[in-house]
C-alpha cells in the first residue's frame, strides 16, 4: 500500500459469505485481499482460470489461512451466470456480500456477448442482473449488502434507451457511459423494490475515481494490441498523486460492502474535488442516477435483456 493511500478498517468478516466479480487483477485483487484479510470466505467469480488461480496465491501469500475458492464466471454469458449461481445455490448457505466489481471498457469496435448484446452492455450490467436474480435466494438469506461498482463516466452519462445494445451506432465511450448510467440506475432500484417487498437485502454503489488499471490497457481480447494513450497518461497522473492507483480505488467498494448500517440506496467514491482520488466517502449521487422513473425503466429494460425475474411478493 502506498503513503498517500489511507488503510482501510474493515469489520471482522469471519463466518460472512463474500461472493466477488472481477477479483483476479486490478481494483478486484486489492478488494479480494482486504476481504479474505478480514476473514470472509471468499468466492471469486472468474473468467480466466489461470488469473484466478495467481490471484489465489497472491491473496494466500499475503493472508496465509485465507478461506477463498474460485468458480467460473463469464459476465458475458448469460448461460455462465446462471451456472455459476447454481452451483452456489447446490452448495447451500446464504451471501452475506455479493461485490459486482467486474468490468469491460471501449472496445474499439462493436462486440458482443454470447447472447449477441453489446460487449459493455452485457458485461458490466446484464450478467450481474442476472447473478443478482439467479443468487436472489443465497442473498436473502443473508440479509445481504449488494454493491455495484458504476465509474465517473456515469457522472455525464446516459442511457442510450432507444439502442441500448448499439446496433444502429456505436461509439465506445458512450456505449460504457450508458452501460455504467443504467447499472447503477438499476442497483438503486434493487434497494427500492428490495424494501417494498421484503427481500431483506440491501443495494448501493460505489465508483473508484480514476487509476491505472487494465482496462484501458492492450487487451487483444477486446481488439487493443497496445495500451490507449489514456492509460499513459493515467499512469503518469497515478505517479504524481492526482488521480489515485488500484489500491485507492478499491477503497471506495470496500466501504460500499462492509460500512457498518444496513441503509441502502447510497453511493460511495474517491473524496477529493472531482472524484478522481482520495480518501473513501459517501458522496452525493450523479445527477443522471437521481431519476426514480428512470430507475423503473432501468429495471424493466434490464430484466427483459437478461431474461431473469424477480418475485414481486415477499
Amino acid at each position: 500500500m502506498t503513503r498517500s493511500t489511507p488503510r482501510p478498517s474493515v469489520p471482522d468478516l469471519t463466518g460472512r459469505r463474500v461472493v466477488l466479480t472481477g477479483g483476479s487483477d486490478g481494483i478486484g485483487l486489492v478488494l479480494a485481499r482486504h476481504l479474505a484479510g478480514a476473514g470472509a470466505d471468499l468466492v471469486l467469480g472468474v473468467r480466466n482460470p489461470a488469473k484466478g488461480e495467481a490471484a489465489v496465491a497472491a491473496i494466500r501469500a499475503e493472508h496465509p489461512d485465507a478461506r477463498v475458492t474460485l468458480g467460473s464466471l463469464d459476465l458475458a454469458s448469460l448461460a455462465s451466470v446462471e451456472a455459476f449461481a447454481t452451483g452456489l445455490r447446490d452448495e447451500g448457505g446464504p451471501v452475506h456480500v455479493l461485490l459486482n466489481n467486474a468490468g469491460v471498457m471501449t472496445p474499439p469496435e462493436r462486440r458482443t456477448t454470447a447472447e449477441g448484446h453489446e460487449l459493455q452492455l452485457g458485461t458490466n450490467h446484464l450478467g450481474h442482473v442476472a447473478l443478482v436474480a439467479h443468487l436472489l435466494p443465497l442473498l436473502r438469506a443473508g440479509r445481504a449488502r449488494v454493491t455495484s461498482q458504476t465509474s465517473v463516466a456515469a457522472r455525464n452519462g446516459s442511457v442510450q434507451w432507444d439502442d441500448l445494445d448499439a446496433e444502429r451506432s456505436y461509439d465506445a465511450m458512450r456505449a460504457y457511459q450508458s452501460s455504467k448510467t443504467i447499472q447503477g440506475l438499476f442497483a438503486l432500484e434493487l434497494d427500492r423494490r428490495s424494501r417494498a417487498h421484503g427481500w431483506g437485502i440491501t443495494s448501493n454503489l460505489s465508483h473508484p475515481g480514476v487509476a491505472p488499471t487494465s482496462l484501458l490497457a492492450a487487451r487483444p481480447e477486446m481488439g487493443r494490441s497496445g495500451d490507449t494513450r489514456e492509460v499513459r497518461l493515467i499512469r503518469l497522473l497515478s505517479r504524481v498523486g492526482i488521480v489515485g492507483t488500484p489500491e485507492s480505488a478499491a477503497l471506495p467498494a470496500l466501504l460500499a460492502a462492509t460500512a457498518p448500517g444496513d441503509a441502502g440506496g447510497r453511493f460511495f467514491g474517491p473524496r477529493r474535488p472531482g472524484g478522481l482520488a482520495g480518501a473513501p466517502a459517501e458522496r452525493p449521487l450523479y445527477r443522471p442516477l437521481r431519476s426514480e422513473a428512470d430507475a423503473a425503466r432501468a429495471w424493466t429494460e434490464s430484466l427483459r435483456l437478461a431474461g431473469v425475474g424477480f418475485p414481486t411478493e415477499g
